[in-house]
């Protein structure tokens, strides 16, 4: 299972749910794909063919909405 928490700009922010414990977020778009560290500060763990303009605007998302994103951690890894 893997749950969009949201979309904007053609970027898809969701998680795998059997995978690692620490708190992060991947993101796919139709170019490519990336995967970003919400703990112990935001920051790129991977990236698949995406450019820095993508990243940074990634990275930017994240930081907006990263109450939410965390919200969405806790709730979906409750147990």
């Amino acid at each position: 299972m893997s749950p969009t928490i949201y979309q904007e700009a053609g970027f898809r922010y969701y998680f795998f749910s059997r995978e690692e414990a620490r708190m992060h977020v991947h993101v796919s778009h139709a170019d490519g794909g990336a995967k970003f560290w919400l703990e112990p500060r935001i920051e790129l763990a991977k990236n698949n063919r995406l450019s820095a303009a993508q990243l940074k605007q990634i990275e930017n998302s994240i930081r907006r909405h990263q109450h939410e994103l965390i919200s969405a951690w806790q709730y979906h890894f409750r147990n």
